[in-house]
């Protein structure tokens, strides 16, 4: 089992940071792809980036890449998520998940993902 604990949303004018983190637990961190996905209301979940956590390899949805960055600090067991330049579009439940296999080209399919954190709000005001 691998239980996600997120944490860092709120609430930020447009143009803001936030920096969200996923504490890892349950299972042997390395060899998994953790990733971030967001869902709004009405609208289906996506992944906006992801981490392999036995190296470095890093994969970003093309609305955050340059503005969002992923990392790791493998001895907390932590991957974050760095927010940067924040806009109205980016308001979402934000969840991080886990599977037992690297990211690679599929890193953003929800389906292949079996445990999910239980969500944490980012709200971004114009």
């Amino acid at each position: 089992q691998v239980q996600l604990v997120e944490s860092g949303g709120g609430s930020v004018q447009a143009g803001g940071s936030l920096r969200l983190s996923c504490v890892v637990s349950g299972s042997i961190y390395s060899r998994k792809c953790i990733g971030w996905f967001r869902q709004a209301p009405g609208k289906e979940r996506e992944g906006v980036a992801a981490i392999y956590t036995g190296g470095d390899s890093t994969y970003y949805a093309d609305s955050v890449r340059g503005r969002f960055t992923i990392s790791q600090d493998n001895a907390k067991n932590t991957v974050y998520l760095q927010m940067n330049s924040l806009k109205p579009e980016d308001t979402a439940m934000y969840y991080c998940a886990a599977r037992f296999l690297s990211c690679g080209a599929r890193w953003y399919a929800v389906a292949d993902f079996g445990y999910w954190g239980q969500g944490t709000q980012v709200t971004v005001s114009s």
